[in-house]
């Protein structure tokens, strides 16, 4: 069975963001249960020198759009990256979602041999799409996603593997 780019990319990232949104939303809970600024879990972080989790969820966001964007020859919109409490978190995952829903198909299949180019502030990177999407976009976007499942789970929030996956 052959796999479209599409289908590699975007109803993944629509499944796992949403997933991500239910477990914020069950982190908003567990704070509110317990009696405690919720707003103290978006700050939240495993080790000083790492990026806390509000960052964490950002940072999917523009891994989902930015790939799918990248390979569909658009640009992706533009997020300012001011959530600090957890709605903003959740409200920036739904405004992510939307985004890739208005992503058809056609725009992203044939896909493979694209140039895709990414530019950080050390260098600059040089992909065909279907490298791109393998080795660079959906392993960024989990690394950020599993990050921010374990500042949770870090925190006691009660989620597990079922909430990580969710229903297929």
């Amino acid at each position: 069975m052959n796999m479209s780019m599409y289908q590699a990319s975007v109803p993944m990232f629509i499944h796992t963001l949403k997933n991500l949104r239910a477990i914020l939303e069950k982190g908003l809970a567990y704070a509110e249960a317990r009696k405690f600024d919720p707003n103290i879990l978006a700050g939240s972080r495993l080790f000083p020198d790492m990026l806390p989790f509000s960052r964490q969820i950002q940072i999917a966001s523009d891994a989902a759009k930015g790939a799918a964007a990248r390979l569909a020859g658009i640009d992706p919109p533009k997020f300012e990256d001011t959530e600090t409490t957890l709605p903003e978190l959740i409200a920036r995952i739904d405004k992510t979602l939307d985004f890739l829903k208005s992503v058809q198909p056609a725009q992203i299949d044939g896909s493979e041999e694209r140039e895709i180019t990414i530019k950080t502030p050390r260098q600059e990177f040089k992909f065909t799409g279907a490298v791109f999407l393998r080795h660079w976009a959906i392993p960024n976007f989990f690394f950020h996603v599993t990050t921010a499942y374990n500042l949770l789970r870090h925190a006691g929030v009660e989620i597990g593997k079922a909430d990580y996956l969710g229903r297929v």
